[in-house]
C-alpha cells in the first residue's frame, strides 16, 4: 500500500492506493485485516475540501471501521474495473455504494477514462452513426457531450438515453451481485446552480431505476442534497484562496454531516435488525 499527502489546494485529505489499484482513494490507508464498512463513490464519498468527509462521521456513530474508498471524479466503472477495490468490497461486513451517473460508463455508444470516469476519450460508430453532425473532438467530458446531444436532437438523445439508463442497472446489478447483495445505496440528489440540461445529479438517474434495484439490496438512503455554494456552507472547508470556485460546487461539511448522520441511522437497522 502506498499513502501521498497532497495540499489542501488539490485533494483535501490526501490520497491513497491500495495494493493492486491505481485508482486514488481518500486516505490515510486503512487497516483491512479487522471487520469494516466500505464506502465506494465519487467526489462526495472522498469529500474534497472537507476535513471529516460523512463516512468519517458515520464511523463515529456506528462505532466500526468505516474506509472510505471514494475517488474524485470516480464513476460506476472505475470500481467496476478495479479488482483489487472490488475484493475490499467484497470483504467488507457491508457496503455503502453511491448512486453515480450513468453517463460515466463506456458504452456501445462511447468510451469513457477507466479511473476518471467523467472524461470522454472516444466516440464510438454507433454514435457517429446518430449524429454525423457532430464533431466529437471537442469534447472531454461526457456530461459536455451530452449536454450537446441533447441541444442537436431530443429525438436521438432519447435513444441515447434509454440505453444509457438501462446499462446503468445492468452494471450495478453486477456490482451488487459481486457483493452478494451485501449493499447499502446512497442517493444524494441535487443541482449545481440550476437543473441544466441533464437535469439533476446523478446524472440520468430516476426513481424507477432505483426502485428496481432495492430488492437486490439492503436499504437505500435518499437524500436531497445542496452544494456548499447554494447552502452557504463553505465555512470550514479546506481551500486555498484560488479554490473557492470548486469549492462552491463541492458538499460543505454540515451536509457532510447529516449525511454521515442519515448513513449511520440506516446502517445501524441493517447491523443491529431487531
Amino acid at each position: 500500500m502506498s499513502y501521498e499527502l497532497k495540499s489542501v489546494t488539490a485533494l483535501s485529505g490526501g490520497t491513497c492506493c491500495y495494493a493492486g489499484s491505481r485508482l486514488q482513494v481518500r486516505g490515510p490507508v486503512r487497516d483491512l485485516d479487522d471487520p469494516y464498512i466500505a464506502f465506494l463513490g465519487g467526489t462526495e464519498v472522498f469529500g474534497r475540501f472537507v476535513a471529516e468527509p460523512f463516512p468519517a462521521v458515520t464511523e463515529t456513530l456506528v462505532e466500526q471501521p468505516c474506509v472510505n474508498l471514494g475517488g474524485v471524479n470516480a464513476g460506476l466503472e472505475s470500481f467496476l474495473c478495479d479488482t483489487s477495490l472490488m475484493k475490499i468490497a467484497r470483504d467488507a461486513d457491508l457496503a455503502v455504494v453511491q448512486l453515480l451517473g450513468a453517463q460515466n460508463l463506456s458504452n456501445r455508444y462511447y468510451k469513457v477514462h477507466p479511473r476518471r470516469n467523467d472524461r470522454f476519450l472516444k466516440a464510438r460508430s454507433e454514435l457517429t452513426s446518430l449524429y454525423p453532425e457532430v464533431d466529437f473532438t471537442e469534447f472531454h467530458f461526457s456530461k459536455h457531450l451530452l449536454s450537446r446531444l441533447k441541444q442537436v436532437s431530443e429525438e436521438r438523445f432519447e435513444t441515447l438515453r434509454l440505453h444509457l439508463q438501462s446499462d446503468w442497472v445492468s452494471r450495478m446489478g453486477d456490482l451488487i451481485a459481486m457483493m452478494e447483495g451485501r449493499v447499502v445505496l446512497l442517493w444524494l440528489r441535487y443541482t449545481l446552480g440550476g437543473p441544466g440540461l441533464l437535469g439533476r445529479e446523478p446524472v440520468l438517474i430516476d426513481q424507477g431505476m432505483v426502485d428496481s434495484l432495492r430488492p437486490l439490496v439492503k436499504g437505500v438512503v435518499e437524500l436531497p442534497v445542496s452544494t456548499a455554494g447554494l447552502a452557504n456552507d463553505v465555512f470550514g472547508m479546506d481551500m486555498g484562496p484560488l479554490d473557492m470556485p470548486t469549492a462552491k460546487h463541492m458538499l460543505g461539511p454540515k451536509e457532510h454531516n447529516r449525511i454521515g448522520c442519515a448513513t449511520a441511522e440506516q446502517l445501524q437497522t441493517v447491523l443491529n435488525p431487531r
